[in-house]
């Protein structure tokens, strides 16, 4: 067996080797760390609710009301008021029967992939799904297959083959509706439709889209008008809710049984009543005008970006990723930028494919506009040689266009 050190001196050499580095202040669009002020573009605070008053005073209202912690599973004597007036306001904004909370993102799809899928069954995965999906799928014990990026042609084939073969199997597609390191989006039209054709079930998971798309900020299938083609809508309050958790949309029927199968969900403790005490006054927060104001300002801050900076994307979302290829170029690339008071993050394996380190730029609605151009300005001045590519839409890789 390798020694730890060993291996810790292994992802040193390689430019994996990752270290805590802890703030000195509060998150926000701009932090404090070891002393220094950044502007932060390594945040998935989309609309800047973090630091809300309004969320905050929600939280020490919470407490007040409810105590610090649940102290006990929700079917023990965990289950609170606050947890059940979210999961009504959730299925509510998704359109769906009923909702169901867990403590995190990675605990939903952990608990629900497998309660809905075993043995006799099949996923269809997204090859740029996040790990959780991954690990879930794997855990689940059903036929898993891996289609590559978005490719229709490809979820269309294994779709009919599978059909072809057993007209009882259940098959799940798993795909995200804003992919969370090359911020495209999935096809999700098509998706349906070809999941509708082959009577497959479709979870979408939607937690870089909540917040960020659709008319109440409710996510790519609010935008497209497809929430009620769509089994399961996955999502977090991690990102542009501001706080932190994750909830499962369905009929009451999935939700029900999740209640009984998903292991996440059962063996744990509830996640403290306060919290999702704030997270109620969020949604309301993000469906408001003040809501819509934000994602505009967010749109604004993207178009910015993109004029200032000469990288001319097809992106909608505050997702951009700059792919540099090799970790120390991703590593210096990040340095330099913090070296000049901006916080940009550099992504490697295996958060992202081998050869594909990047930055990942993450754009706020919290973010001035003198902040995003002073980002730009930097990015611009960054040597790309002919070599750096940015992933496409197929999972391949494709020149960066600049000016």
């Amino acid at each position: 067996m390798t020694d730890p050190a060993e291996v810790l001196r292994q992802l040193a050499a390689s430019g994996l080797l990752r270290r805590l580095r802890p703030l000195d202040s509060p998150s926000g669009a701009e932090i404090t760390r070891d002393g220094h002020t950044l502007l932060n573009f390594a945040s998935n605070d989309y609309l800047g609710l973090a630091r809300h008053p309004e969320i905050e005073a929600a939280f020490i209202e919470g407490i007040h009301r409810y105590g610090a912690g649940s102290a006990a599973s929700r079917l023990v004597c965990g289950s609170l008021p606050p947890h059940h007036a979210l999961e009504e306001a959730l299925a509510a904004a998704k359109q769906t029967g009923a909702a169901l909370t867990f403590s995190s993102g990675f605990a939903t799809a952990l608990g629900v992939i497998p309660a809905l899928v075993g043995k006799a069954d099949f996923i269809l995965l997204d090859k740029l799904c996040h790990a959780c999906l991954v690990d879930a799928a794997r855990l689940s014990t059903a036929t898993l297959r891996v289609f590559p990026h978005n490719d229709l042609p490809k979820l269309s084939r294994l779709l009919g083959s599978i059909r072809a073969k057993s007209a009882t199997a259940r098959i799940l597609v798993v795909t995200e509706s804003v992919f969370s390191m090359d911020g495209d989006l999935c096809p999700l039209r098509e998706i349906v439709d070809l999941a509708d054709a082959h009577e497959a079930l479709i979870l979408l998971d939607e937690a870089h889209a909540i917040g960020v798309l659709g008319g109440h900020g409710m996510g790519l299938a609010e935008a497209l008008g497809l929430q009620a083609r769509i089994a399961f809508q996955m999502g977090t309050l991690s990102k542009a809710v501001g706080l932190a958790g994750g909830y499962l949309a369905a009929s009451r029927e999935w939700i029900d049984l999740l209640i009984n199968r998903a292991r996440s969900f059962i063996f744990s403790t509830a996640p403290p009543p306060a919290l999702a005490h704030a997270a109620l006054t969020s949604l309301h927060l993000m469906g408001s005008p003040q809501g819509q104001a934000r994602r505009a300002a967010l749109r604004a801050n993207i178009a910015t970006f993109q004029q200032a900076s000469g990288l001319l994307t097809s992106h909608t979302t505050p997702i951009l990723p700059l792919v540099l290829g090799g970790n120390e170029a991703a590593l210096a690339a990040s340095a330099t930028l913090e070296s000049r008071g901006l916080l940009v993050p550099a992504i490697r394996f295996p958060t992202v494919p081998r050869g594909t380190a990047r930055l990942r730029i993450s754009l706020s609605a919290a973010h001035s506009t003198s902040a995003i151009q002073r980002l730009a300005h930097a990015i611009g001045e960054i040597q790309i040689n002919k070599a750096d590519r940015t992933v496409g839409s197929d999972g391949s890789s494709s020149p960066i266009t600049t000016n």
